[in-house]
């Protein structure tokens, strides 16, 4: 019976390994939640293309996942992916069911690459551009603002990367 016993303990565990090594493993993670802020894009001449109100993500883990529990973006919403240098940036749309535009910056507030996402099947290949910050915000958003790599993204001080 002792033996049961522990033959029992040792398929509970591994039954419950096996769960938490097949969940998909955004369900597992804690995000602590969000900050949120508002952005301004400018122009090259200054002038203001639009706001978006963001989520702030600023952890590997609050990037990892993204805008992929999300299920749209109102109008004039989106999410800042803050990393803490700059350079090459690859993104997935990853559990995502809308498409997006997603808006590279670098350092000091350039954007460097406007392109719209569409959700992809399993093996499409990641959106990558250069850039400290990524700006995700609804499909078509910045066409119709005109928004194109030049112009600049206002981040407020208390959300810039140190």
């Amino acid at each position: 019976m002792r033996r049961l016993g522990s033959l029992l303990t040792v398929a509970v565990a591994g039954g419950l390994l096996v769960l938490y090594m097949s969940a998909p493993p955004l369900v597992l993670l804690d995000t602590g939640g969000y900050e949120e802020t508002t952005v301004t894009v400018r122009s090259t001449n200054g002038t203001e293309l639009g706001t978006v109100d963001v989520r702030i993500a600023d952890t590997q883990t609050k990037r990892v996942i993204g805008l992929s529990r999300t299920d749209r973006l109102a109008a004039n919403s989106g999410m800042l992916f803050v990393h803490e240098t700059g350079g090459s940036k690859s993104y997935v749309m990853r559990n995502m069911s809308f498409a997006i535009d997603i808006i590279f910056i670098d350092g000091d507030g350039t954007i460097t690459e406007v392109t719209t996402a569409q959700p992809p099947p399993d093996d499409e290949p990641p959106y990558t551009g250069i850039g400290q910050y990524v700006l995700e915000v609804p499909a078509g958003w910045a066409a119709e603002r005109g928004v194109e790599p030049g112009d600049r993204v206002e981040i407020p001080d208390s959300v810039r990367a140190p």
